[in-house]
């Protein structure tokens, strides 16, 4: 039985984007990816992130990776929850990344939040990954 993990695969698309140095990168689409990859907008760490069409694939997301001085904005991202051990919070138990120089993404009943909103809201759940 084979276990894909998209949303690894989109991270790991992401950093090997910008440590590569390009420009833009694709990757196929979910609403998943899409809603991680606009809270990196919102936070600066990614340029622009948009659904398109792919000419014969389907839908894709491209996305525009940010460089500060030839530096990737994104110093690391890593898959906290994975497909074999997921990994859960209360919302007054979120772990803190690198001291609170990082975020967390959480995938709670409200949609896809980033630590310091699902704090906010008072709601836990999915720790998907760690961006600092």
């Amino acid at each position: 039985m084979a276990i894909h993990d998209t949303i690894g695969d989109f991270l790991t698309a992401i950093r090997n984007g910008s440590r590569a140095g390009r420009e833009t990168i694709e990757t196929p689409y979910s609403k998943m990816r899409l809603a991680i990859g606009e809270i990196l907008v919102k936070e600066g760490y990614l340029g622009k992130c948009e659904k398109v069409e792919a000419e014969k694939k389907g839908p894709a997301i491209r996305i525009n990776l940010k460089y500060v001085n030839s530096t990737p904005a994104i110093t690391d991202v890593q898959r906290a929850s994975r497909p074999g051990c997921r990994r859960y919070t209360a919302s007054d138990q979120m772990p803190k990344v690198l001291g609170g120089l990082g975020f967390s993404i959480i995938s709670t009943p409200k949609g896809v939040l980033k630590d310091s909103d699902a704090r906010r809201q008072k709601v836990g759940g999915e720790v998907v990954c760690e961006v600092w």
